[in-house]
């Protein structure tokens, strides 16, 4: 497959476990767009934040899409949560959305080993009703950019994959 597979959904939803599962199902790579951000600029995505704010971590985010279109083919891309509003995101491969509820995520972390450190790596959800907020209003634009919806909840990472092949297939 030289189509790139780009993994979307809101924080924490199993995208970059997913991104992973899929890899190793396929004989694809993998990447994962903060990761990619933080070797560019040497810093963990919070504390970009914290030092420059989300407008500086969007343009990133954008130029990290430049660059995979341009320069990727063939990979299984997980990226941040509000990486579907780059402009380019149509043609950076198939997009595949992976939903669940804010309330499942957090069930879901919660139940992992060291629940508390992947809590605190993303602040947000430790107020849910803003996180619930967030989430009903990027909830339609991720469907609007979605070639494919997999709702993930109660699945593991290797159902949710196999899913995902099969949808793209047909």
């Amino acid at each position: 497959m030289d189509e790139n597979i780009i993994l979307i959904g809101f924080m924490a939803v199993g995208k970059g476990r997913t991104a992973r599962t899929l890899a190793e199902q396929t004989g694809l790579c993998a990447v994962d767009t903060d990761d990619l951000i933080e070797s560019m600029v040497k810093k963990k995505v919070r504390t970009l934040f914290a030092e420059q704010g989300e407008a500086a971590f969007r343009l990133l985010e954008q130029k990290i899409a430049d660059w995979l279109e341009y320069h990727v083919h063939g990979t299984v891309v997980s990226t941040g949560g509000g990486f579907f509003t780059v402009n380019n995101i149509k043609r950076l491969g198939k997009i595949v959305y992976l939903h669940s509820t804010v309330e499942d995520i957090y069930n879901t972390l919660c139940q992992q080993p060291n629940a508390q450190k992947k809590i605190k790596k993303r602040p947000l959800l430790t107020d849910l009703e803003q996180a619930e907020q967030l989430f009903q209003e990027r909830l339609p634009q991720y469907r609007q950019v979605a070639d494919v919806e997999i709702v993930v909840t109660g699945k593991t990472s290797l159902e949710v994959a196999d899913e995902i092949i099969h949808c793209l297939r047909t």
